[in-house]
């Protein structure tokens, strides 16, 4: 007689199964709704195949599209499977590498079969029918337990070179999953930690599209083989799809790259990779954002510094970060440059230097400077500080990720009884600034601790749970706030709050976090004196509001689509001419609106008043203002402000100052 196992329900209720019952033996037995709905189980807690047998007494949690986190995840992963089956059936020959889920969709990286040329967007529409054609047959997707050598020997045997390298590099003995997608002879085959939907006729056959194609070096070192890196979206239906498309196209209209050069802002160039060229108009943006953000911190009682670019790499030891993020590290050695023509620029005998990736070992270096009283604390540290980060070519994106940066950064000593409201208080100011830079939904995670990492288990349980108690007492540990802990993303020397911001159309971007921090006082000695005369040591909070100047810029763009509140305009308002007549009077309202505090430009053009309002309605200028003769006769001005649906208004010219320039006071400043 077999074994029955006890399997526990969300409930509460208690089902009692044979040995090799299965999570899909569950849905069918509760129902053959819940059978046809069922995607996949949690089982205790892990996310399985709905077909995989139980292995005991078991928490069960059956995963239908309502759970649409782990349906999505689930979906994405299987649509991959079915692009690279799709890709080997079309073209033999070609190799498979890896395709994961990403937030939107799947990619597969492939090698194609030697004679071909890379991928193209032209092969598109043939690879989605065969998708299509593959998910109609319903295929069943099996899970097999192998050994690493038949593993080996499978991917060797069929030519799949970048595979049998990988499952090399896995734990000898460690169970390898393969998964099979059909029966028999025709079967296709697969290295995949699963889970996996229990056929491929669960998926929806009009939920994806296929969306571009790049390339990608195997492992993401250039050193190795460029791949082809084929990209999807899928969803669980197809209204999910339509309304992402929708998105798409609206995230296309609002590309920062595409409005920052309609509105000379920025350009970027080979010749300084991941390094931004800011023009005028730009500049005074980042001007305006950078002074808003300087007020804030003197309010909040923040001291503001300036810390050295360039710091010895014994100091960089020191801190932990040599061993743990040189890779990404810009390195000099510390010598003069020989310019002997006929000997090597560098000895390569010389000490070493690294730029700057991050700000917070120099601010400790400033905090050991004297001794500090438990009493001043907490201190508080900003720096508006340039770093670089040595970031592949591939990875950059605009200026949105870039190798050399500005952050808003700052760190905050403090003893461990300060350390939940100083967290409050930071959590109430970066909801002030979210709010008046027009941002009015975030969400916080929290991030645990990873599997390496620095610190004993008792600093982290504190350090996690300060983190938790301080979000709980701001009353944003909710729902409405998507509160959600994140196990394994903290830092290698901290958990972290997590801020995600949610733009106009949907999108999100972590920006903001604070980390608790116990690790780099204590490895660089930092020390202040207590009520008791010894020393102890500070917690340091790592914190940031924007993330960085770069990055959040180019949120900002895309968030209001270039149509910046007047307070953050490069340019607030253009005064334009209807006839030469009235060049005279535009130049008196220009200077008049100038002494009010505007940024305003004259366009006297010899052009029709049509074109230049299109021209400066491209450039996202907020205000235009046209002046004609009977405007200069009677004092007044027409007021045509960009998106409004009012043709114009006409004001007399004391009125308008009078209204833009309360207009234009950034919201800190306001009574």
């Amino acid at each position: 007689m077999s074994e029955m196992f006890k399997i526990s329900l969300p409930d509460g209720t208690v089902r009692e199964m044979p040995e090799g019952s299965t999570p899909a033996d569950v849905a069918a037995a509760i129902g053959p709704g819940l059978a046809k709905a069922a995607l996949a189980a949690r089982v205790d807690g892990e996310l399985r195949d709905l077909n995989r047998p139980f292995e005991g007494d078991s928490t069960l949690a059956l995963v239908t599209s309502r759970d649409e986190k782990d349906a999505l995840e689930l979906v994405r992963h299987d649509f991959a499977h079915v692009l690279a089956e799709a890709v080997q059936k079309l073209y033999p020959g070609t190799q498979i590498t890896f395709g994961p889920a990403t937030d939107d969709g799947f990619y597969y990286d492939f090698a194609p079969a030697p004679g071909r040329g890379m991928f193209t967007d032209e092969d598109l529409p043939a690879i989605e029918e065969e998708m299509r054609r593959i998910i109609s047959a319903d295929e069943p997707l099996i899970r097999e337990v192998w050994s690493r050598a038949d593993v080996r020997d499978f991917f060797e045997r069929t030519g799949e070179s970048f595979k049998a390298e990988w499952v090399m590099e896995l734990p000898e003995g460690e169970p390898i999953t393969m998964y099979r997608s059909g029966n028999g002879d025709v079967a296709w085959m697969d290295l995949c930690r699963g889970p996996h939907l229990a056929s491929t006729g669960k998926l929806d056959p009009r939920a994806f599209k296929l969306t571009r194609v790049s390339g990608a070096y195997w492992r993401g070192d250039q050193n190795n083989p460029m791949l082809s890196r084929i990209y999807g979206t899928a969803w669980l239906n197809k209204k999910q799809l339509d309304e992402h498309l929708v998105r798409l196209e609206e995230a296309a209209k609002r590309d920062h790259r595409r409005i920052g050069q309609e509105m000379d802002l920025f350009h970027l160039q080979a010749e300084a990779h991941g390094s931004v060229f800011w023009h005028p108009k730009g500049f005074i943006l980042w001007r305006q954002l950078e002074a808003y953000m300087r007020r804030r911190l003197d309010a909040a009682g923040y001291d503001e510094v300036k810390t050295p670019q360039l710091m010895d790499a014994r100091q960089w030891e020191k801190s932990g970060h040599w061993g743990k993020y040189r890779e990404n590290m810009f390195v000099v050695p510390d010598e003069i440059p020989s310019t002997d023509d006929d000997a090597p620029v560098l000895s390569g005998a010389s000490d070493l230097m690294a730029l700057k990736p991050m700000n917070c070992p120099a601010h400790v270096l400033i905090f050991k400077q004297g001794i500090t009283s438990y009493r001043e604390l907490p201190i508080r540290m900003a720096e508006f500080g340039c770093c670089h980060r040595n970031e592949p070519h591939g990875a950059l994106h605009g200026i949105m990720r870039v190798r050399q940066f500005t952050q808003d950064d700052a760190h905050i000593f403090v003893r461990e009884d300060q350390l939940i409201d100083e967290v409050k208080a930071f959590c109430d100011l970066l909801d002030s600034v979210y709010k008046d830079l027009g941002f009015d939904q975030y969400a916080i995670k929290l991030a645990l601790r990873p599997d390496k990492r620095f610190g004993s288990d008792d600093m982290w349980d504190w350090s996690e749970q300060s983190l938790r108690d301080a979000v709980a007492a701001t009353g944003r540990n909710t729902e409405e706030y998507g509160w959600e802990e994140l196990p394994g993303e903290g830092a290698f020397y901290a958990p972290k709050l997590e801020f995600h911001l949610t733009d106009a159309i949907g999108r999100t971007w972590q920006v903001g976090t604070i980390q608790t921090d116990t690790v780099l006082p204590e490895r660089l000695d930092a020390s202040y004196v207590g009520e008791d005369g010894e020393k102890h040591r500070p917690v340091m909070l790592h914190r940031a509001i924007l993330g960085t100047f770069e990055r959040f810029i180019g949120i900002l763009i895309e968030h209001h689509a270039g149509r910046f509140p007047l307070w953050l305009s490069p340019v607030q308002a253009v005064v334009a001419t209807i006839v030469s007549d009235a060049d005279g009077y535009a130049n008196e309202v220009v200077e008049k609106l100038k002494a009010a505090g505007l940024r305003v430009e004259a366009d006297l053009r010899n052009e029709k008043i049509n074109y230049k309002v299109r021209e400066h309605s491209l450039a996202k200028v907020p205000l235009l203002i046209v002046v004609g003769k009977r405007e200069a006769e009677d004092g007044t001005v027409a007021v045509r402000r960009l998106g409004s649906d009012e043709h114009q208004k006409v004001m007399v010219l004391e009125e308008a100052i009078s209204v833009f320039s309360a207009e234009a006071i950034p919201p800190d400043l306001r009574g």
